[in-house]
């Protein structure tokens, strides 16, 4: 899939050096910017501008046995609903996440991959746990948006209960950045 015309503030934002960042998420570190935090406000700019590579995510781990088949289940553990509407977007006639082999289950106890989204509210650790633990192997956690991946700007993120395999930042990322994660995570593109 190439790369399309994406929101530009859902891409990674770089310094150009002008002025004075300010950053509500605390995502700006010196002249770099912690992409898991960042919630893409542009409230950065002008001292920094979005790069326009909608190819944000972080593979930490990758399983070729998903190549031909790949179920996923989306984990809603404290969200806004923003995430869930880029991914669930992926069903779509645009995307079509199954003419690759994508599809969505209703159970992770039948799925290859677990997608959280959402700060870790509380009452949600435990039933976080038992998602993941109802995954059979081989299996891929990702974290989606900054709220999972860092907990966001109102939050605790995922990360003391489990950790993910796949990170796709933004806020909310972008659908193609998303099937471009999964697409990698199972070890299609590099």
């Amino acid at each position: 899939m190439a790369a399309e015309e994406v929101p530009l503030w859902t891409t990674t934002p770089v310094s150009t050096g002008i002025g004075e960042a300010q950053c509500p998420a605390n995502a700006i570190k010196g002249t770099a910017v912690e992409i898991g935090r960042c919630i893409s406000c542009g409230y950065c700019s002008p001292a920094f501008q979005p790069d326009g590579d909608p190819r944000t995510s972080i593979i930490r781990s990758t399983e070729k046995a998903f190549r031909k088949s790949f179920h996923i289940y989306l984990f809603d553990a404290g969200s806004c609903g923003s995430c869930n509407l880029e991914i669930k977007a992926l069903g779509n006639p645009y995307y079509d996440m199954s003419r690759l082999g994508i599809s969505f289950c209703a159970t992770p106890k039948h799925a290859d991959a677990l997608i959280v989204v959402g700060v870790l509210a509380d009452g949600m650790s435990a039933p976080l746990k038992k998602a993941v633990e109802a995954l059979p192997s081989p299996r891929l956690v990702f974290a989606v948006g900054a709220c999972a991946i860092s907990g966001g700007i109102i939050g605790k993120s995922i990360s003391g209960i489990v950790e993910a395999d796949v990170v796709v930042p933004g806020c909310p990322p972008n659908p193609f950045t998303i099937l471009d994660a999964l697409q990698k995570s199972r070890g299609d593109r590099s």
